[in-house]
């Protein structure tokens, strides 16, 4: 089966099982069950086997605890129980009555949840419900519609915690990094390092987060945004009267205090960055030899420990500022509980996705593909621009990122690993770019709803009035990956894929007749 076209079996059905039933971890799980036994020649028992043997590999390897993994686990509940605490101790809506205080302007407005979408890096769920929660108080005083807020919220935190090594999404990538790197036997360089050389190649997030500001210069409705910006502006109606499933505001599992400070939203934060960063930076330390230089130690760094360390003290921080706090408020292990439940289905999605790319490396699924691709006659120079559309359809197709940075990830880095091994980063760089892509497109995506939940808007809306931004930002970037495959450079697709965007928004703008304005 390795090797063969049979390999393609558990990937194939894995994706027409997510189309069909919308469910990410009960199609990994049923592929990971085929994979297994296609690798066993079909054999119960030995398939049985080999499952539990790569999931007990997660934990335990070699006979000691694989504590990689584990730190990076722990770090995933540890963020999920510091989001907790700083939503119940009432930072966000300290923050939006701060705002309301000192926004003077309609574009200042405009620029809260803006700003806000990039500092709040930490968790793309906790950026969209915070976001909304600080940042609609002062676009609504303005004006502001719903569904341009929403479209704020939505094209930065997706776009910004998938560059960001210090998140959810980061830590997530990082581990899935490591291991197709691992499998691949790729040395020369660790899945940190590998990171932050893949962020440049992440064409479509700098093309969104730039049409963000963009819009916001030049006020640019177009579209179905057009609409609903007009509206707003002359009726004071920011969500449409025709439309339901309008939400209101946000039913947490507890009660927000009523006296909260802006401190509770930003010291756990930066407790989290600071405890991360030095943690960072004595590991690197320890572990590079001869010349130590800020690369070196970034390239040799522990990041599993670090994100574990760093979520270590953001919790300690967030629980004696809410401890501090008088009440009534809500008991300390009821938040901690739902910290860690709001987590449970990103540490699912992650062990399924680990599992999963160890069965694809097993089968070779990347190699048949490799081999098919080269017998194609198709140049490798397009390998980056297939697998952003591909994977953008996936992600559109199934709602979820991380759903498909599990399934892409690990085929995409074996097919660049067999092909042209200087592929490898760019080609992992368009699985993440590809999949933030239909993500923003899709109107069953998660961080698509909360979204618009957060925003309080119309949920179809806001898919609408997004889209066509999306496709502007996913056209630069296509264009940016061509040249990225011909020349093997990424700063000059970067550039490249900046000036459209640009050109593009002016063009618009100058369609729409329309002037900068405050």
């Amino acid at each position: 089966m390795e090797g063969t076209i049979y390999s393609l079996i558990p990937a194939v059905l894995m994706l027409i099982l997510v189309l069909l039933t919308r469910k990410v971890i009960l199609s990994l799980g049923i592929g990971i069950i085929v994979g297994a036994f296609l690798i066993t020649q079909m054999d119960i028992g030995g398939g049985l086997s080999l499952i539990w043997s790569i999931f007990a590999n997660i934990f335990v390897s070699e006979g000691a605890l694989n504590m990689g993994n584990i730190y990076l686990l722990s770090f995933l509940f540890l963020l999920g129980i510091t989001t907790a605490f700083m939503t119940a101790s009432g930072g966000s809506r300290a923050f939006g009555r701060w705002a309301v205080e000192r926004i003077r302007t309609r574009k200042g407005a405009t620029l809260v949840p803006a700003v806000l979408g990039i500092i709040i890096f930490i968790d793309d769920y906790f950026n969209a419900l915070a976001v909304g929660q600080v940042a609609r108080p002062v676009t609504d005083r303005y004006k502001v519609s719903r569904a341009k807020l929403a479209y704020y919220i939505d094209s930065t935190s997706a776009p910004i915690t998938v560059i960001s090594p210090i998140s959810s999404w980061g830590a997530y990538i990082i581990g899935t990094i490591g291991s197709i790197l691992a499998a691949n036997e790729i040395t020369q360089y660790q899945a940190f390092e590998a990171f932050v050389l893949m962020i440049p190649a992440n064409l479509y997030v700098f093309a969104a987060l730039l049409l963000v500001f963009l819009t916001i210069y030049l006020r640019l409705d177009f579209g179905p945004m057009k609409v609903h910006e007009k509206r707003a502006l002359e009726t004071g109606e920011l969500n449409n009267p025709e439309k339901g499933d309008v939400p209101g505001d946000l039913n947490d599992e507890f009660k927000e205090h009523n006296h909260g400070k802006i401190s509770h939203l930003i010291w756990p934060i930066v407790a989290l960055v600071v405890g991360t960063v030095l943690t960072m930076i004595i590991t690197g330390m320890r572990n590079t030899e001869g010349n130590v230089d800020l690369l070196s130690i970034f390239a040799n760094t522990n990041v599993n420990i670090s994100l574990f360390t760093g979520g270590v003290v953001s919790v300690l921080v967030a629980l004696v500022l809410y401890i501090s706090q008088p009440k009534p408020k809500s008991g300390t292990p009821l938040v901690f509980g739902q910290g860690m439940k709001a987590m449970l289905p990103a540490i699912y999605i992650l062990v399924f996705a680990w599992m999963i790319g160890d069965i694809i490396g097993q089968l070779q699924t990347g190699e048949y593909l490799a081999q098919q691709f080269t017998q194609a006659d198709i140049n490798l120079a397009y390998l980056p621009l297939i697998i952003f559309l591909l994977s953008g359809f996936m992600a559109l197709s199934t709602g979820t990122s991380w759903g498909t940075f599990g399934i892409m990830l690990p085929i995409a880095g074996e097919i660049a690993a067999v092909s042209d091994p200087t592929l490898i980063l760019p080609a992992l760089s368009a699985v993440l770019a590809g999949s933030v892509f239909g993500d923003h497109c899709s109107p069953i995506s998660d961080t698509t709803i909360l979204s618009s939940t957060g925003a309080g808007s119309n949920h179809i809306a806001h898919v609408l009035t997004q889209l066509p931004y999306a496709l502007i930002a996913a056209g630069a970037a296509s264009i940016g990956y061509v040249i990225l495959g011909l020349s093997g450079g990424v700063w000059l697709p970067l550039l490249l894929t900046l000036i459209i965007v640009t050109v593009a928004a002016f063009i618009i703008h100058k369609f729409n007749h329309g002037q900068p304005t405050e």
